[in-house]
């Protein structure tokens, strides 16, 4: 059911990427773009890209450019409890993080990048509504760099989950955890890193030594939207008004804070998913 493309067995250094991200992350007609322009600065990088998607009743690592660009707002939303469901259906399927860790373990793959991990969502307490990404990620020993977590999430109950499932979570160049698309404002990591060799010690450590599972390495966005939070007040009081609902959540939050930032936004989660790639590019890269 899983199909490797073979350019993953010339190389040690893989990088993984999502396509969720390229599916819903964007309007229509820019998320190949955007998930192919992640594809070249993980190999910028010295590493090998291997995005994962669901497409003719396989798993498949390692998309083409053609068979990426029939991921549209048509495909599934596939997080780790989906990926057989959907292969067994010929259905497309786009990949959470979660789902692609899922992939990653049981292909050996040790590094992924991404925009943001899921978590914890506000409102937990009265509607429990935790990303299966967290569990997957404490599961798998494999490294995540993100941007923090997604920007409509409870980012202080998602730190404690993570504290609680034993992950690391790492400081690239920064003492505090990243809100996405504000470098400020977040709570403390548990540790800061200046260089992806340094990430990779950890890693290996953490994974050998210790037999744990995932490390997540936060990147702060190089432009940073410090005034977004009430956007994302607004948006999801105007998802809730809708009554949209679990994995609808995040792509309508992200179209509504596109369309009422004039952009911005778009143009920075552009950014910081490209960056992210060619960082996981070179701790895969360190890794090997």
């Amino acid at each position: 059911m899983i199909r490797v493309s073979e350019e993953m067995s010339g190389t040690a250094s893989v990088v993984a990427l999502e396509t969720t991200l390229v599916a819903h992350g964007f309007p229509p007609g820019e998320g190949v773009e955007v998930g192919l322009e992640a594809e070249r600065r993980v190999r910028a990088a010295g590493a090998v890209p291997m995005t994962v998607g669901v497409l003719d009743g396989e798993i498949v690592v390692g998309l083409t450019a053609d068979e990426l660009s029939r991921f549209d707002a048509g495909a599934r939303k596939v997080g780790p409890r989906d990926l057989a469901a959907c292969a067994a259906q010929d259905a497309v399927g786009a990949t959470t993080v979660g789902g692609t860790l899922a992939v990653m373990r049981a292909c050996g793959i040790a590094v992924m990048g991404t925009g943001g991990l899921g978590g914890v969502h506000r409102g937990w307490n009265e509607n429990p509504d935790v990303s299966a990404d967290l569990a997957q990620l404490a599961a798998t020993p494999a490294v995540v760099v993100s941007s923090g977590v997604k920007s409509l999430l409870d980012v202080a109950a998602t730190t404690e989950v993570l504290e609680t499932l034993g992950v690391p979570v790492l400081g690239f160049r920064t003492d505090a955890l990243p809100l996405f698309y504000s470098a400020h404002g977040g709570p403390p990591v548990s540790a800061r890193v200046e260089t992806a060799d340094e990430v990779a010690r950890i890693a290996v450590t953490h994974w050998t030594e210790l037999e744990s599972g995932g490390v997540l390495v936060a990147r702060p966005p190089d432009e940073s939207l410090d005034d977004v939070e009430p956007l994302i007040a607004d948006a999801l009081r105007a998802a809730d008004e809708e009554g949209v609902r679990g994995q609808q959540v995040t792509p309508f939050v992200l179209s509504f804070l596109h369309r009422w930032s004039d952009g911005r936004t778009l143009r920075a989660n552009r950014e910081l998913v490209w960056a992210n790639a060619e960082l996981a590019g070179e701790i895969a890269v360190a890794l090997a």
